[in-house]
């Protein structure tokens, strides 16, 4: 009997596995009985409001919403995406055409690729960026070509660099502000740059505006759909996983270019039958509150949590720069005052924090190369905790572990 791998190749191109490789490392703290702040995964700490989730109780009861919702979303929720968009950004967008529900940004972003993309293609991606911008890719035969973000260009991508080859190859470009891990913001300029530069090179733009409403200092970020024309040549994700703490619900849409629109709404017609009625109508209430001003902001949440991390950071000596948008802080990696036989990097530094002080972050390492000597922290605890994490870090720091 011939022996065969039951696990498809493709899997082990699917980039980094360090979200589980944290999980074992936190499994293995909370067995040795310690107190592990999770300052790791990207997920809301606080719920829904709760009209939101007494929508989705109240939806959940009726015997008339079990059938299958439709891959495409209700002609309710897509209408009520299409008003919030107006509000929010001041764009119009045919929710007949140009949009299409998703089991939150994450979906769209695993499945685009399959989509609008042949094996051999080239798409443009963010380094650091997202781990599923590449895992989208390997699934779908496409090949990447890595965007440094860095520092010095406040974390955007230098299109002129790109060769002209890559250009003429590529099928789309991925960009993501406020972004994650990196949590840079772009402004209109950028976007009207983009989009002068995708139109050039016959290029579609993917934007991942999953944190539009996580912005602070009154910092407003855009749509690039609001730059002119934009929508001949770009898409927009969006996400009520982090503005409306509905991650566990699994609602979000894309919006934009139809073409775009329809390919993703063709191959989720084979795939799936939509996100659950109850959660749509728990969206549009979320959605609807936002437009009349009667829900709670996030932004000023997590505000707060990022004041009260990086002032007791910087009490116990680690200068963090404070971001304008999301929930994470992409720290560059603190001087130790002690050493071990081996070099610090981003990944030894985040397991022995985890090992010896309890506290959880993600080397920037697992978000690409460029990711090196960062790590990223998430607010995802409340403030006496993300005190209480700092006060452990600052004594990982010291070598007092």
């Amino acid at each position: 009997m011939s022996t065969k791998l039951w696990r498809a190749q493709r899997l082990s191109r699917l980039g980094s596995s360090i979200f589980a490789e944290v999980a074992e490392w936190k499994r293995n703290a909370v067995l040795r009985g310690l107190d592990v702040i999770d300052l790791s995964i990207g997920s809301p700490d606080l719920p829904p409001s709760e009209p939101i989730r007494e929508a989705l109780s109240q939806a959940a009861l009726r015997g008339d919403a079990y059938g299958y919702p439709g891959s495409r979303g209700t002609a309710a929720f897509l209408a009520k995406a299409s008003e919030w968009l107006a509000f929010r950004f001041g764009i119009a967008i045919d929710p007949a055409e140009e949009l299409v529900s998703l089991m939150g940004s994450q979906d769209g972003l695993g499945h685009l690729a399959l989509a609008l993309c042949d094996p051999g293609d080239i798409v443009l991606l963010p380094d650091p960026g997202y781990p599923v911008y590449a895992a989208a890719l390997a699934l779908a035969g496409v090949v990447p070509y890595l965007m440094p973000l860095r520092a010095e260009n406040d974390y955007l991508p230098d299109f002129a660099s790109v060769p002209n080859d890559v250009w003429q190859r590529a099928k789309f470009m991925l960009l993501n502000y406020p972004g994650n891990p990196v949590s840079a913001v772009a402004d209109l300029a950028f976007f009207e740059l983009a989009v002068e530069t995708a139109k050039r090179h016959g290029v579609l733009i993917v934007h991942d505006l999953a944190y539009s409403e996580m912005a602070f200092d009154g910092c407003r970020p855009p749509s690039i759909l609001q730059v002119d024309g934009a929508i001949d040549t770009a898409v927009e994700f969006h996400s009520l996983s982090k503005s409306f703490n509905m991650a566990g619900c699994r609602i979000g849409f894309l919006a934009g270019n139809r073409e775009a629109v329809a390919a993703m709404r063709e191959l989720k017609a084979n795939i799936d039958y939509g996100v659950f009625l109850p959660v749509q109508e728990a969206g549009i209430v979320a959605l609807d509150m936002d437009i009349a001003g009667t829900g709670p902001k996030v932004g000023p949440v997590y505000e707060r949590r990022r004041d009260v991390l990086t002032e007791a950071l910087r009490e116990q000596g680690w200068e963090v720069e404070r971001p304008k948008a999301t929930m994470f802080l992409w720290a560059k990696l603190p001087r130790m005052q002690w050493q071990l036989t081996e070099p610090w990097d981003s990944r030894r530094i985040s397991r022995e924090m985890l090992e010896r002080a309890g506290v959880a972050v993600i080397p920037g390492d697992a978000f690409g190369a460029e990711g090196e000597g960062f790590v990223r922290i998430a607010l995802v605890e409340d403030e006496a905790r993300l005190r209480e994490a700092a006060t452990r870090i600052g004594a990982f720091i010291r070598g007092e572990y």
